[in-house]
């Protein structure tokens, strides 16, 4: 097999703030595999915390594995050896998607029914990052209205502290009282374990569904205190990348949700669908800043999950790919071989 590379910059529609930083675009690494027949896609978000800041280091990593692993018609063989030789989960996620793209274009079948699930029934949740009241008001309609979106995660966690998000929630909740919508929050790691507390009380009360990953990532021994009595369900983020992080905060938590960049593609998404059901935990698929390639991607294992998050790619202005459309509000992969995404120039 054949594998290449080549690197897009992706520019945001409306710049994204959370707790941790704000950012208005990004350089992707994108993979793709051939067999000489049929070509697979993959894509790579790069992010420091997953283990590759740049889509130039993931590229590295990718070349310096393939160099001895060169039998690529196994993926989770694949997978486990990339692990093993300590590629960062976002680099190996773009391979493994490719991988799975090609397997399923090989059996001409869409991605979702190889993996054996059906296509999504939950719509995705858009994203509004730490802004402003005023700025919150302006860009409510911009993005529910003009997508016909009913389904908004918060996201708080504010420098300012927790003033401030209430002052911006409560700007969510004067739209939500002309047009009544569902709302998460995801706090990403923002509030200590009191500030969590008190949030938590003060969201419920106020049409709050569910927060995620409410506390920093490395303060996991808080989680049995705050579960304790919790007023709205709690969700795990980055303090949950792996299928093997489950068992530890399972006692504590609700739910877990995935990225394909945390967890390396599609192979790790799958290992952390079986062993969150087999704790009886809640599933939820996320993304980060990714185009039509990976989101579709996400979107093929997203039949199984009970939230979805995949709304990056509405995001981009603008996205270099299609093949995951807003269909109902469910972001829906495509029923033709492969995951369904392609670029547009090709």
């Amino acid at each position: 097999m054949k594998v290449a590379f080549k690197t897009l910059y992706l520019k945001k529609l409306y710049p994204l703030r959370i707790s941790r930083g704000v950012r208005d675009g990004q350089s992707n690494l994108y993979v793709s595999v051939t067999d000489g027949e049929h070509t697979g896609w993959g894509e790579t978000s790069p992010g420091t915390s997953e283990g590759a800041s740049s889509p130039e280091e993931a590229q590295q990593q990718l070349e310096s594995f393939l160099k001895t692993h060169k039998d690529l018609s196994s993926v989770q063989d694949t997978y486990d050896a990339a692990m093993l030789a300590g590629v960062a989960p976002c680099a190996l996620a773009a391979l493994d998607i490719a991988l799975w793209d090609l397997k399923a274009k090989k059996a001409q079948l869409p991605l979702y029914e190889l993996l054996g699930f059906s296509k999504p029934k939950h719509a995705t949740s858009i994203t509004l990052g730490i802004m402003s009241p005023a700025e919150a008001k302006k860009r409510l309609p911009l993005i529910l209205k003009n997508q016909g979106i009913k389904t908004l995660k918060v996201k708080l966690g504010s420098n300012d502290g927790i003033e401030a998000d209430k002052a911006m929630y409560t700007e969510v909740l004067n739209y939500h009282q002309q047009r009544p919508i569902a709302i998460r929050v995801d706090a990403n790691g923002g509030w200590t374990l009191d500030k969590a507390k008190h949030m938590m009380h003060w969201l419920s009360e106020r049409n709050c569904e569910y927060v995620e990953q409410p506390l920093k990532e490395g303060q996991e021994h808080d989680l049995p205190e705050l579960y304790k009595g919790r007023p709205l369900p709690i969700f795990v983020d980055e303090s949950c990348r792996f299928a093997r992080d489950i068992p530890k905060w399972a006692h504590a938590v609700d739910g877990v949700n995935m990225k394909l960049m945390k967890c390396g593609g599609i192979t790790g998404a799958l290992r952390i669908i079986a062993t969150a059901k087999a704790f009886g935990l809640q599933t939820m698929i996320g993304c980060m800043g990714e185009s039509s390639i990976s989101i579709a991607a996400g979107a093929a294992v997203s039949g199984a999950l009970d939230h979805i998050d995949l709304d990056s790619h509405l995001n981009l202005n603008p996205d270099p790919c299609e093949g995951a459309p807003l269909i109902n509000e469910i972001t829906m992969p495509l029923a033709i071989p492969g995951h369904g995404a392609k670029f547009k120039s090709v």
